[in-house]
Order: C-alpha cells, then structure tokens, then sequence
C-alpha cells in the first residue's frame, strides 16, 4: 500500500485519475490502465476498486454513443440484436468478479492489466486490418455467442475490451471502421452499464471515490478532443503502454 484513502488530497489524486482516464479513453483508450492502479495505490481491495472504476467511468461513454448516432443509422436492428448478448455476458461477468475471492482476483490482476496493455499494442494493426477487411457475417449465431465471451470479460475487468469487439466485429460484419465503431461504442456502453448496476445493487462500490474519478472523467472525456488536437493520439497511447508494461511487473512483483 503506497498512500491511504483518508484525506483530501487522496480524492484530488482520483480526481486527477479520472481526469486522465477520461482524456485517454477519449483520444486512445486504455483509461482504466490509470484509474484502476490508482486506487490499488490508495489502498482500495482490488475487487472493489475494479467495481469502483467501471461505475465512475462509463458516464463518459454516454458522450461517445451521441458522437456516433450518424453512423450508427441503417445498423440498429443488428446492433439491438447483439445487445442482448452484451447484457447477458456483462452480468455473468460482474456476478463472477464478485464471486471471485479476492486474492485469486489480485494474482489476475498483473495478467489482466498485460492482456489490456498488450491489446492496446496491437490496436493500430487491428485498425488497419479492419480498414482493408471486406467480407460479410459468415455466422451471426456465432458472432452472438463471441460477443457474449468478450461481455463477459467486459463485465469482469473491461480494459481492453473494446478493442476485443473491434476485432470481433470486423471479422463478421460488413461495415467501414467508423460504422464499427459506433456498434462497439454502445455495446461498452451497455455492458459498463449493466455491470455497474449489478455492482451497486451488491454494495460492491465505494460511491465517494467513484464519485471523485466521475468528476475528473466527464471533465476529461469533454476536454478529449480539444486535448487530441494538441498532442498525437499515438503519444498517449505510447506513454499508456509503458505505464501498463510497468505496472504489469510492478504488480507481478509485489
């Protein structure tokens, strides 16, 4: 345990968590890789802390579904229809974190932490194949039930997550990167949601220090594009990257 949650500048520092978990989903992704070592940092038991981060960030999702409602029009049926296996998949995920005992979840947490890291690595790659893709849905049945897996995960820790449906999607629906995109968006959003309200009905959330990250996370996903004409998207997920690689052998270490 490096600082304690028990003075003010503890919730300046989740604030400021937030602030930049925000800004980061905004332009790159990865947020969670900042806001959820935060709290480890500040002493928070990794379960609640995971549960803490998933309610105090997917307001700021909201945004993102209204800055894609264009390119959503002409995929609703289809998107409504993978909605039910988000919800389905977000559920059993947050029921199983809550199930899990907290210190099998924090030997997972260095390997969940890398998973993420590691996919963000690999999300320009991903972007330009997706790019150059072109083939129709070769099994939506299929597709339903991979989308339940990825939900699943999403419900369970969620870092990451939203690359894993870029990647699903593109592979099983014909759709340019911005169509996909707006179908993913709200399907995060959904599964962040319903994870969130099964977490709160449990009592699994600490609501002060979600309500400090909340602040700095709508604060920093409203600056996101002012932010992104500043710097390079990829220097943020370069510099996202190396934190996640450090806290990666930080974690595996202590």
């Amino acid at each position: 345990m490096l600082l304690a949650l028990d003075s003010q500048s503890s919730y300046a520092l989740l604030v400021l968590a937030g602030f930049a978990a925000g800004a980061i989903n905004g332009v790159a992704g990865g947020g969670s890789l900042i806001s959820f070592p935060t709290m480890l940092a500040l002493g928070i038991a990794a379960i609640p802390a995971n549960a803490t981060n998933a309610v105090a960030l997917w307001p700021g999702s909201l945004a993102s579904v209204w800055s894609y409602r264009k390119q959503a029009k002409g995929l609703e049926r289809l998107t409504a229809s993978l909605t039910i296996p988000s919800i389905l998949g977000a559920l059993f995920g947050a029921w199983l974190l809550l199930n899990t005992p907290e210190k099998l979840f924090k030997q997972a947490v260095p390997i969940l932490i890398l998973l993420a890291t590691l996919l963000l690595c690999y999300q320009p790659r991903l972007k330009r194949q997706l790019e150059k893709h072109n083939k129709t849905i070769k099994s939506f049945a299929l597709t339903c039930f991979l989308q339940f897996l990825v939900s699943i995960y999403g419900g369970y820790f969620g870092a990451g997550m939203g690359i894993m449906m870029l990647a699903l999607l593109g592979f099983y629906i014909e759709a340019d990167i911005n169509q996909l995109n707006a179908i993913k968006t709200w399907l995060g959003t959904v599964i962040n949601i319903v994870a969130s309200l099964f977490f709160i009905s449990a009592n699994s959330v600490l609501f002060i220090p979600a309500i400090a990250l909340g602040v700095g996370a709508i604060l920093g996903g409203y600056l996101a594009p002012k932010l992104a004409q500043k710097i390079k998207p990829d220097y943020i997920r370069y510099f996202v990257i190396t934190i996640g690689f450090i806290l990666t052998f930080v974690e595996f270490i202590f």
